[in-house]
């Protein structure tokens, strides 16, 4: 089943409101930016081990293919949560940055190109 963007962004917000219930309840406050952006770095730095370990670099015993798919979920989903937190709206967001890369890199490989 795929999803289109602003839905992932609305599961997203679902499943951190489940999370907020729970560090309310054992902690009395849910996470704040600062702490979902520590949360999000555990994971970045647990995908760059499966990243390593599905090139071989890096020994690992579990299901690197079912792991690797499970941690570059949970990132994407840690970076709607920080968007939605910072009001950034990555619908309009991703779109006009990718057209601005797209025409950046466009202009410099013309360049290479009439330099040659």
């Amino acid at each position: 089943m795929s999803m289109d963007l602003a839905t992932a962004m609305d599961r997203a917000a679902n499943v951190r409101e489940l999370y907020e219930k729970l560090e309310k309840h054992f902690h009395g406050t849910a996470w704040n930016s600062q702490e979902i952006m520590l949360g999000f770095m555990s994971d970045v730095g647990e995908l760059s081990k499966l990243v390593m370990a599905a090139e071989g670099r890096w020994l690992h015993e579990g299901n690197v293919p079912v792991e690797l798919s499970g941690k570059l979920t949970e990132c994407v989903w840690w970076l709607l949560i920080i968007a939605q937190r910072l009001n950034v709206n990555l619908s309009e967001a991703f779109p006009a940055k990718m057209d601005q890369l797209e025409a950046q890199l466009t202009g410099s490989i013309q360049k290479i190109s009439e330099d040659c």
